[in-house]
């Protein structure tokens, strides 16, 4: 399957030992995208990157859903690029905790990773592929602004936060994100399955749709330093408007965080930036600490 669509990364050879299997798998020189979502303020990715990153994601899920295949562990972890930013294009990985699902059979599990999870994971409901499309806002939330939305102290309270849809859309994390953005969240963080857009309806959303009406940014040419009467994203400087007050629907930057001793430790932004990455192990594990 992942040899018919260029956004699912390439199996190329199966090896098997007495101890091991040994997949060969296409080679994706730019790495995961996480490291692009927890880097530094001039290394992180733009509105404008997220926005066609998120248009590639969405076209591998919706062949996925297509076939009645679930990932289930959409994360940054298991999205990679072809390439370095900006050039590179997405390739889905790590199907292993995939499955497929049919009208005739319900799917419970436990699985996933705990700030990605739907709801319907904690309360041991059917599976469909609206639990990717949960995943994908979560992801979606954490590409434009680097932090979790669900992310508590400790396992249980990011389960009672999801379970709760305990999550808001901070000024100081989206005051240069668009409307559009946030919409497009809020179309997926909803708790009823059935509720949340599908992959092809994302595809659809005036987020995504107005930037592929934009002409294609030729990435090879590098674009000079603007002139000083010029803002970053190349507009016209209002002489009457600061720098941090200019907003762009698709040239979204995050804004940093003003820090000083005695309102901000170091360490502040820790507890909303990815303190579970890995997967569930197993059930045992997550029903020792889930809340209802």
């Amino acid at each position: 399957m992942s040899a018919e669509h260029c956004r699912l990364i390439d199996l190329f050879e199966v090896f098997e030992t007495h101890a091991e299997m040994i997949l060969v798998l296409e080679y994706a020189a730019g790495g995961e995208i996480f490291d692009h979502c927890v880097t530094e303020e001039d290394d992180c990715f733009k509105e404008k990157d997220v926005v066609r990153l998120m248009r590639q994601i969405l076209e591998g899920v919706s062949y996925l859903h297509e076939r009645n295949v679930i990932h289930l562990d959409l994360k940054p972890q298991n999205i990679l690029l072809t390439k370095p930013v900006p050039c590179g294009d997405i390739k889905l990985v790590d199907f292993g905790l995939a499955r497929r699902v049919n009208v005739h059979e319900e799917i419970r599990e436990i699985v996933g990773t705990p700030d990605y999870v739907a709801p319907e994971v904690l309360s041991f409901e059917p599976l469909s592929t609206a639990t990717d499309m949960w995943s994908i806002g979560v992801l979606a939330y954490v590409m434009l602004t680097g932090h979790s939305p669900f992310l508590g102290d400790t396992k249980q309270e990011t389960f009672l936060n999801i379970s709760t849809l305990a999550y808001d859309f901070p000024e100081e994390l989206f005051l240069d994100v668009s409307a559009d953005a946030q919409d497009f969240i809020k179309s997926l963080l909803v708790k009823e399955p059935e509720d949340r857009a599908t992959a092809k309806e994302c595809l659809l959303h005036p987020w995504l749709c107005a930037a592929s009406k934009s002409p294609a940014i030729d990435f090879s040419v590098v674009a000079p330093e603007p002139e000083p009467s010029q803002s970053r994203d190349g507009l016209p400087q209002d002489p009457s408007q600061s720098q941090d007050g200019l907003r762009s629907p698709f040239l979204g930057q995050r804004r940093p965080l003003e820090c000083n001793k005695e309102n901000c430790k170091e360490d502040a932004a820790v507890p909303k930036r990815f303190k579970f990455d890995d997967s569930f192990v197993s059930i045992q594990e997550i029903q020792r600490e889930l809340v209802y």
